[in-house]
C-alpha cells in the first residue's frame, strides 16, 4: 500500500474543487483506491489531499502525471495559489 500526500495553498475551495472533480476519472484510471481531502481548521486557503494506491510505483507514476499534466499548465489548475508539495509514502509496520 502507498499513499500520495499532496498539500498546497489554494485561491478558494470552490475554485479548487471544480478541476479536482474533473480529474476523478483520471484518478480512477491511475489506480487511486481511496481519496481524502482535508483543510486546516485555521486556514481556508490551504488543502491537503491523500490518495491511496496498491503499490509505490503506481503512486509515483500518478505523481509524475500530476506534475506534468495538472500542475504545470496554469489553466488545468485554476485553484492553485502556490506550488504543490507531493510525496509518495509507504506504510511502515509497527509490530515486530
Amino acid at each position: 500500500m502507498a499513499m500520495l500526500h499532496i498539500e498546497h495553498p489554494i485561491s478558494n475551495l470552490k475554485t479548487w474543487l471544480t478541476p479536482f472533480a474533473n480529474f476523478a476519472e483520471a484518478r480512477q484510471k491511475a489506480g487511486v483506491r481511496a481519496q481524502r481531502v482535508y483543510q486546516p481548521i485555521d486556514d481556508n486557503k490551504y488543502i491537503v489531499v491523500e490518495l491511496d494506491f496498491d503499490a509505490v510505483d503506481v503512486a509515483v507514476r500518478f505523481k509524475k502525471f500530476l506534475e506534468l499534466n495538472v500542475w504545470s499548465p496554469q489553466d488545468a489548475s485554476p485553484g492553485l495559489a502556490g506550488a504543490p508539495q507531493a510525496r509518495v509514502l509507504q506504510c511502515v509496520p509497527t509490530e515486530s
